[in-house]
């Protein structure tokens, strides 16, 4: 008898071939059967048909790190089908850290990750796990966090990392890929990350490399003089080729200033990967992104960690200078940010950054800083979509092509905290494979499933998972291909996508008729 039978469906399996009809059984937390099921009997059954059963979808680029911890339910991933979440994104996380360094660490990351309870164990990649493992509602997996290996080396400043500090961190990273981490995450546009240099990260990846683990690199924009080739993806792939690592690079994709140049974005990655450099990459469908306001700070201005930087916006000569530094920062447009999350005026939340400084009567560099203060550095915010219908729309068919490209992955980059996330929160996989499928109509759905689950499942080398198979875990989304459809907006974020009734997580249903059952399935994975 299996412990959950589904009838009739119209099977995906996650390898790209075409679909085909069979019923699958589980028990326990693995598939065990896919043909007739006539003859066999089981505790519970789902009738998919006329409906897609696929592999879960694997979130290659989440920041909610903190949000499970006080959110397992986690239904805005949950509805969307995904299964499985790569944490520790961009190098912002919370382990290996002592006590001491988490409770700064959750401090600062406040604005990007939420703030979980401040008296957990994060002292290890083990202890991290810990946290997640069957007590929220998806798989995790956590890639070793760039910031916290120098956290807990040279602390929260500028200072390089060499000598006996970098052998000491060398090893907090191999025993994170012992404790089943995935690889090294890092995000060179932010702190203390940014203080690194090209040579620091290729000692770091060839531990990395050892085994078998991925490079996962927000680029660097910050510092840019560090970097090999100033930054960016010349020292990503200088990376890849003196450490021997798998790169993965975060949302690669094109923008307002770009749109419609796709093969150019993708020129170098393409070169390098013809030369042997191992290279995959992830995106979101949507045309402007999200991050905290602490990041737009300068360099010099993060050292020391939460308590001076408060210290630098109460300063007047401090503050004068950080102020310039926004004015001077064209990388970093302010003006039209929406400020999604204020914890400490929740009231304010879904007003532009101009637009309260117009009110407060402020410079917008005043205000930013006042922000800060205001609410103890906890400040999120999102750029507002171009008003281009026709730069958005070309923007949505690069990304359809992107996706159609067989190194892509997708990664919604979420942030979810906040009255007002940004809409990725709740629809980047329902948008991807439903509304700009259908509309743009470059890549099938066989292929598209391929993408959201085994191909990230070999990426960061999840075993026995990203395909319906006999002997894998039961991560499985049963969904309508027609009606599949994103109605989360930038005006109303908080809108759960439609056609999605049933998500099983381990064998356990998640989402049943598109309500979510409460049950903590979710394992740390691999």
């Amino acid at each position: 008898m299996f412990d959950l039978l589904i009838k009739e469906g119209n099977i995906v399996d996650g390898t790209g071939n075409s679909r085909y009809k069979s019923d699958i059984g589980i028990l326990g937390d693995k598939i065990v059967f896919i043909g007739n099921s006539d003859d066999k009997e089981s505790k519970e059954t789902i009738n998919a048909k006329g409906l897609i059963v696929s592999p879960g979808f694997i979130d290659t680029h989440t920041h909610h790190d903190g949000v499970l911890l006080n959110d397992p339910q986690h239904a805005s991933s949950l509805r969307q089908g995904v299964t499985t979440e790569i944490l520790g994104q961009d190098g912002l996380s919370y382990a290996p850290l002592s006590s001491e360094n988490y409770k700064i660490q959750r401090r600062y990351l406040g604005g990007i990750l939420g703030t979980p309870p401040d008296n957990l164990d994060m002292s290890t990649i083990e202890s991290f796990r810990s946290h997640y493992h069957k007590k929220v509602s998806i798989n995790t997996a956590y890639p070793v966090s760039h910031g916290a290996l120098r956290m807990e080396t040279v602390g929260f400043y500028d200072k390089p990392l060499t000598g006996k500090n970098l052998d000491y961190a060398k090893n907090l990273l191999e025993d994170g890929l012992n404790q089943g981490s995935v690889g090294l995450a890092t995000g060179m546009s932010y702190h203390p990350n940014a203080w690194s240099n090209t040579e620091e990260l290729i000692e770091f990846c060839k531990v990395v490399q050892k085994y078998d683990g991925v490079y996962i690199t927000h680029l660097r924009d910050v510092n840019t003089e560090r970097g090999f080739g100033g930054g960016g993806v010349p020292e990503a792939l200088e990376i890849g080729r003196k450490s021997g690592v798998k790169v993965h690079f975060s949302h690669t994709r094109t923008s307002a200033e770009n749109a419609g140049k796709v093969s150019e974005v993708l020129e170098l990655i393409d070169k390098a990967k013809s030369e042997g450099v191992e290279c995959t990459l992830e995106l979101y469908p949507y045309p402007t992104g999200s991050s905290f306001l602490l990041s737009s700070l300068p360099s010099w201005a993060h050292e020391g960690g939460p308590d001076d930087i408060l210290i630098r916006l109460n300063d007047l000569d401090s503050r004068k200078k950080i102020i310039e530094s926004l004015k001077n920062n064209t990388k970093r447009q302010m003006e039209s940010v929406l400020l999604s999350y204020l914890p400490n005026n929740p009231e304010l939340e879904g007003m532009t950054v101009a637009e309260l400084s117009e009110i407060r009567n402020i410079s917008m560099g005043d205000l930013i800083c006042d922000l800060l203060i205001e609410q103890d550095l906890q400040v999120g915010f999102w750029q507002v979509p171009p008003q281009s219908i026709s730069t958005w729309r070309q923007i949505s068919k690069d990304a359809m092509d992107f996706i159609s490209r067989e190194d892509y992955m997708i990664g919604s980059d979420s942030i979810h905290i906040g009255s007002v996330p940004h809409p990725r929160a709740y629809g980047t996989f329902p948008r991807f494979i439903g509304r700009l499928r259908r509309q743009f109509k470059v890549i099938s759905l066989e292929k598209m499933i391929q993408r959201v689950s085994n191909n990230p499942a070999n990426t960061f080398n999840l075993s026995k998972r990203g395909l319906i198979k006999k002997g894998n875990f039961a991560d499985i989304v049963i969904f309508d291909e027609d009606k599949m459809i994103d109605t989360a907006t930038y005006d109303d974020p908080k809108q759960y996508p439609l056609g999605i009734p049933y998500v099983v997580v381990n064998g356990i249903v998640a989402v049943d008729k598109e309500v979510c059952t409460g049950r903590f399935a979710g394992y740390a994975v691999p």
